[in-house]
Order: C-alpha cells, then structure tokens, then sequence
C-alpha cells in the first residue's frame, strides 16, 4: 500500500482544503470525483474554529489545469514571504482580504456551520445534523424533568387554594372529586353513594388529602377546624382498606373521649358501611361486655367503636377481654384531648391501649380540631414516617361563626344577660357551656321558669338519660341545652344557631372547640361569651382567636398583658372559683330550707309508731309441752 492509498483512508469523511494546500494535493492525487459527491449542505466541524471559511469551493472547479494549481503555489508563497516595495492592494484576490478579516469584538465562533470555509479538514459526516435535530427535539418536546415540575406546581396551587399545609417525605397527591377516589383507589361504590345520599357532593380540604394519605397505608397527624368533615376522612380508608367483613377479629379500632362522640362515629360508619357487611361494635356498658365478650365472641366484629376507660377496663381483665392482636389501623379522634395529662387526660390508658395493639402492620391516626406542640413532637417520635395535614391556620377559630364578647361585670350580670337575650328572642337551637355540673344544675333551675324549653346534660346523668337528651336536642325538642365540656368535643348538631359561654373558658383551645359546635358544613352561626373581672387574665388568649378569624375586638383586649405557660396551666387544672347561680332572696331560701327540714321531721314521727304496732316473733307464745 502507498502513501497515496494511504491517505486517502485517512482522509475518509473529511474535505481537504485544496486551495491552500494545492501541492499536496497534487501528491496525493486526489481525484476530483471523490470530492464532487460530497454534499455542500453537510454540516462542518472545524477543528481549528477559524471564521475565514464561508464558501469552499468542490475541488472540481479549483483544479481545472495544472496552471491554476501553479498559481495556487505561487499564492502561498507570497503570503510566506515578506513584502517588498508597494503592494497592489486592488490585485489582491478576495480570498486574501477574506482570510485577513478580523473578528469583531463580543462575535462568537460557530462550532457547525453548513456553507463554512476553514483553514483546516473539515468533517462531511452526518454527526452534525444528529447533534442539532436532537437540540431541536429538546427545545420542542418537554423532559420528564420539566413535566415532573409542572406536575409539582399544579399540585402546590390546588393546595394553595384549598388552604391544605403538608409536612412529610413522598406525600400523596389531593383528590379533588369522589370519583377519582372511586377510579384510582378502588373505594367501594356503595360508599361513595351513601356519601351522595347524605348530601357531600364534592370532598373538602381534609378529606381531599387525609383520605389518600391513609389510603397509602401511612400514619398520619391530621388537624382541620370544627366542622370540616374529619369523622369521614377516616371512615371512608378505613373501609376501603379492610375491604370486606372478616372472622379476624377487630382489624380497626377508633378512640372518642366521649360516649356521646363514639355513638356519633358508630352511627355514621353503619350509614358508610350499609350494604357491604361490615360489622361494627361499640361497648356501651364495660361490665356487660367483659361477660359478653370472649375468645370467639370478638372474632365476628371488624370495627370497635369506644371509649379508653372502657376498653381498658376490658384489656386488664384477668383473662383480657378483647384481643387487639389483628388490629390493623388505630384512630385517635380528638387526640389533643386524649393525650392530655392529669385526671382529665387519657395518656395512661392511650399507653395501655397502644401496648395492646400488638400486629407489626398496626397503622396509627391521629385527628384534632386543635393539637399542642407536645402532641406533635409525641407524633414525630413515635410514629413512623409520619404526614402532617394541617387545613387553614393551626388551632383558630372557623371564619364561618360571628363571635361576640360581653362584659358583664359579675356572676348576677350573667343571669341578667342570659334573661335578656330570652326576652329579645333567639332563634333556637342553643347550645350553653358552663364550668361544672352543680352550675349546669343550678342555671337549669334558673331558666326553667322562663317559658322556654330546656334541658342539661353532664356526666352525672345515667346514659339512658343523656342520649334521650341529645335526641330530644336533634329532632327540635328541646331548643336550649345547658352542658359542660362534656359536649364541647366532636359532636354534630345540625343547625345550633348559636353558641352561648356563660363561663369564660378556661383556655384558647377550649374555646375553639366550644364555639365549633355551631357554623358547622358552610353554614353560619353565632357566639356570644360572657366575661367578668375576673377573667381579665384569660381575656387576651381569646382575643386573638376572635382576631384571626376576622371578628372586630376592642384594642385594650389586644394591649393586656400576656399569661406565662404556668400560669395558664395552673388556670386550667384550677379554674376560677364562682359564686353560685342564684336570684332567689337569702331569706327565703332559708325559709324554704326551713319547711324542708319539718317536713322531713314529721315524715320520720308518722313511720315510727307504724313500726310499734306491728307484732314481732318475740312477741308469740307457744304451749309447752307436758
């Protein structure tokens, strides 16, 4: 092989520049049919990145005669060589001028060019047009990293909107109708039609995120105002994850603070659970359950409704009553409640529940109107991976109620507002907290001569009694309910047109659950809290709840000085002492008291001398044998 063969494999796929090196060419004998095939509007890569190449001419029309490549020769060297005497400027060929050409200052240097003249070998392969069809291709298709950030951005503005606030790894997106729940996690169709039924049309912001949370099997802190719809938010994955009725034994368990709120959440999981089979049981007497319940007893049910008294109660049974082996999602309804610490707080038995439930696949839920900073830490700890939904501002009030505040100067100012407000009407159902029982008794007996119907209801009153009542408050018996805390936690009324605190509440968050029993699904409602001097030192707290959902308050409120976090827990565990509800004169209720006592006493002198007349044994005599 020569070196003319040689070079012409060498030089496979590129273009010699024949004008500056005419001599080689002729050496190499390259030929002019090679070069003439080469495509002019290939792309070129110039490897030596000049500026000078715009047109290159084919080799064909360079190399014509042996003369034009001797004038070629004759070119180069006089660009070699140094001028001498004056220099004919306009016999200078274009080529010349063109090579001589400066780049201007801030001009960038092409990399590919179609038509480009170099210095140099130019490449005549395809590589060029493959580089910019796949730029073109980039700029005009979209990349899965830019989809994935449109996708990111949608779902921010959806929860933007919604006022949905997430904190967590690799969450779940919103749903935003009941049929896309139905589509793409396979809810039961019945459900989503006892959900139309019951008049919920689209889901609202908790239930639009809590729902595929826990549909993705994770543990969840869930926290949305009064009234937003959080008993469904867990309903509705908690059916949709067992499925179908099992002999397991209980797979899901839910926790209320109150009887009254776990017969609310039993009611609405049969209504959900209709058609389907789902067996679900709620322990209304500890006692009767202990005997009712055994090994095989509990295998038929899938879902217990209940209390933590009563379930612990249940659970320290020698042997244990109820088995939570099979236990696969645990709810915690109004949590904050629960997890607080002292005689009104369930952390001890939370402690011995959660100990109970033994499975390795047991999930956990927690849901609350309102959460405190030691809940969520607790929640952070010990639950695993866990998602905090928050809807709206954390512990504030809904924007849907009117809230008041009225000055009343003393306990008699009260009575005297509350007979006022009867005297200008009301419009009925109304719902009135007051600090303890003896005070829910002693203002029962107070406005029960005011010609309007009312009830009380706390917790010395036997369960039987308490739920007549709470029917009674539903169907429109009764229009005003006179109760403590006990009513102030998860239970729905439809319709309580206004919300009166009689008693200033003893904390923000107790205030925020007491009002929330009015203005609840979109409807409006009203509040009214009565406040004395003595309460001066909580008024500030309350203020800003007022404040924040847009309710107008005096500014001296807002200029008060703020309670230290003791001082507001010694207020909570010991609340103001109050006066009793009385109207009623000291003389005669002494009177009264009077009449009472001789009543009593001649009562006790009619029973005696009944008991002397009758015969004893003693008494009888019997013949003697002879």
């Amino acid at each position: 092989m020569d070196a003319a063969d040689l070079f012409a494999k060498l030089r496979a796929g590129a273009r010699f520049d024949l004008k500056r090196f005419g001599r080689d060419a002729n050496r190499f004998r390259i030929s002019q049919s090679k070069d003439a095939t080469l495509s002019e509007n290939s792309l070129d890569l110039d490897f030596f990145k000049n500026q000078n190449a715009k047109s290159c001419k084919p080799v064909g029309s360079i190399f014509q005669s042996n003369q034009e490549g001797e004038d070629c020769e004759a070119e180069l060297e006089n660009e070699s060589s140094p001028p001498s005497g004056k220099r004919n400027v306009e016999a200078e060929p274009e080529t010349v001028k063109k090579r001589k050409k400066r780049k201007e200052p801030g001009e960038t240097e092409p990399i590919f060019a179609d038509t480009m003249e170099d210095d140099g070998i130019m490449l005549m392969s395809s590589l060029g047009n493959r580089m910019k069809g796949s730029s073109e291709n980039k700029s005009t298709e979209p990349s899965a990293h830019s989809l994935e950030r449109q996708r990111r951005e949608k779902v921010n503005k959806f929860r933007r909107v919604h006022r949905i606030c997430v904190q967590g790894t690799d969450i779940p997106e919103p749903v935003s109708t009941f049929e896309q729940l139905q589509q793409e996690y396979k809810v039961h169709p019945k459900v989503i039609q006892h959900m139309q039924e019951a008049g919920f049309q689209t889901p609202t912001p908790i239930q639009m995120q809590a729902i595929p949370v826990m549909l993705h099997n994770r543990e969840i802190l869930a926290c949305a105002p009064t009234g937003s719809g959080k008993t469904l938010a867990f309903c509705i994955p908690l059916l949709t994850h067992l499925r179908q009725p099992m002999n397991k034994g209980f797979r899901a368990l839910i926790l209320s603070p109150t009887r009254e709120l776990a017969s609310q959440t039993h009611r609405e999981l049969v209504k959900l659970s209709e058609g389907i089979g789902f067996r679900i049981h709620k322990i209304n007497k500890a006692v009767e359950a202990a005997k009712k319940f055994g090994p095989k007893t509990s295998k038929k049910f899938d879902i217990l409704v209940t209390t933590p008294n009563r379930l612990v109660y249940l659970l320290n049974q020698d042997p244990p009553a109820l088995d939570l082996s099979s236990v696969e999602w645990l709810v915690v309804d109004e949590s904050d409640k629960l997890f607080e610490d002292g005689k009104m707080g369930f952390r001890d038995q939370l402690a011995t529940i959660f100990l109970a439930c033994t499975s390795h696949t047991v999930r956990r839920a927690m849901f609350s109107a309102t959460f405190a900073n030691d809940v969520e830490q607790w929640c952070k700890l010990n639950l695993d991976n866990v998602i905090s939904v928050t809807i709206g501002t954390r512990n504030s009030a809904v924007d849907t109620v009117e809230q008041e505040l009225l000055f009343v100067g003393n306990e008699t100012g009260k009575l005297l507002a509350m007979r006022d407000l009867v005297k200008k009407g009301f419009s009925p159902p109304v719902l009135v907290f007051v600090q303890t029982i003896d005070r829910a008794k002693e203002l029962f007996h107070e406005l029960i001569y005011e010609g309007i119907n009312v009830e009380v209801i706390h917790a010395e009153r036997t369960q039987q009694q308490r739920d007549n009542v709470v029917r009674s408050f539903r169907i429109g018996k009764i229009w005003v309910l006179i109760s403590t805390a006990l009513m102030a936690r998860g239970i729905d009324f439809k319709g309580v047109n206004m919300v009166i605190n009689y008693d200033f509440p003893t904390s923000a968050i107790e205030y925020i659950h007491r009002i929330g029993r009015t203005g609840r699904a979109g409807h409006r409602g009203k509040s009214i809290t009565f406040f004395t001097e003595d309460d001066k030192p909580l008024l500030r707290s309350i203020a800003n709840v007022i404040k924040q959902a847009g309710c107008p308050v005096p500014d001296y409120m807002m200029q008060m000085d703020k309670l230290q976090c003791k001082e507001k827990k010694r207020m909570i565990k010991n609340p103001i002492k109050r006066a009793d509800i009385k109207t009623t004169p000291k003389y005669f209720m002494e009177k009264a008291e009077r009449k009472k006592k001789m009543i009593e006493k001649s009562k006790k002198k009619q029973r005696a001398p009944s008991r002397a007349a009758v015969p004893t044994d003693s008494s009888k005599t019997f013949p003697t044998a002879s």
